[in-house]
């Protein structure tokens, strides 16, 4: 283990130090930032100045939340092909590293019987589900910057409605479903508020936990008066032949 700080060189020079301490041979490094969202920019222009592998490759992986909007996501990304090459670097949705979610693929499209009835024809409307029965517990401070809409819905559960919604890719590799999960995206309509329900959790005043007995506002880590949604609900429509008129409603939720 070695400490030191996010934007400092020389800490990361020890620790490029204490990697090659270690290595023999080629040796390949793998830095996953498993960190808060506002400091990658500096960690990533940090590793690149110090710790690269002189004998192998060096890839890292960025978990979401990749920015909190467009703007910012464009600045990270921006920064990062400074750095990187597309090869080097791996977004991820740890979502869709959940054992239902990876089956996703191979239930709808190993299994005949879904072939015919995976459509309008048969469907009357989809619900994706997540829903966390307990509070903030003390991260408010970092949920209240992003919010249910932000921290889940346009990242996970949009992720679920692509593979529920898809086509047959062309093969299993990750740019064949990629692009088929950008044709669903793309068949989407902008979403209205009128196709929207936003919340946000109070406290269970008859509950037994302590916990459950405490709002979001409650939470010493939440800005006062804070109105950062706990709970979205949201209508989508895909507009295409496959679904057309079929009703994909995402609902999300902490304190449920």
């Amino acid at each position: 283990y070695v400490a030191g700080s996010y934007d400092t060189q020389r800490d990361f020079e020890l620790l490029n130090q204490e990697m090659a301490a270690v290595e023999k041979g080629q040796a390949n490094r793998l830095f996953y930032l498993a960190l808060p969202p506002s400091v990658f920019k500096p960690v990533t222009s940090m590793l690149k100045a110090a710790c690269m592998s002189p004998t192998g490759w060096t890839r890292v992986i960025v978990e979401k939340p990749f920015g909190k909007d467009s703007a910012s996501s464009a600045d990270l990304s921006d920064h990062l092909q400074k750095l990187f090459s597309e090869e080097q670097l791996y977004r991820i949705d740890h979502y869709l590293g959940k054992e239902m979610v990876q089956n996703l693929i191979s239930l709808r499209f190993g299994n005949m019987i879904f072939g015919p009835t995976w459509n309008r024809d048969s469907i009357a409307s989809v619900t994706i589900t997540f829903k966390e029965p307990f509070g903030t517990q003390g991260r408010g401070g970092y949920f209240d910057e992003f919010g249910i809409i932000r921290d889940v819905m346009q990242n996970h559960l949009l992720q679920i409605l692509c593979l529920a919604a898809m086509e047959k890719p062309v093969t299993t590799s990750p740019d064949d479903i990629r692009n088929e999960k950008v044709k669903v995206l793309k068949a989407i309509p902008s979403l209205s508020l009128s196709s929207c329900v936003l919340g946000q959790y109070c406290g269970d005043p008859d509950s037994d936990h302590p916990d459950a007995r405490l709002g979001y506002l409650e939470d010493p880590t939440v800005p006062e008066g804070s109105s950062c949604p706990t709970f979205a609900a949201a209508v989508l429509k895909i507009n295409n032949e496959r679904w057309d008129g079929v009703p994909f409603i995402l609902k999300c939720g902490k304190a449920l």
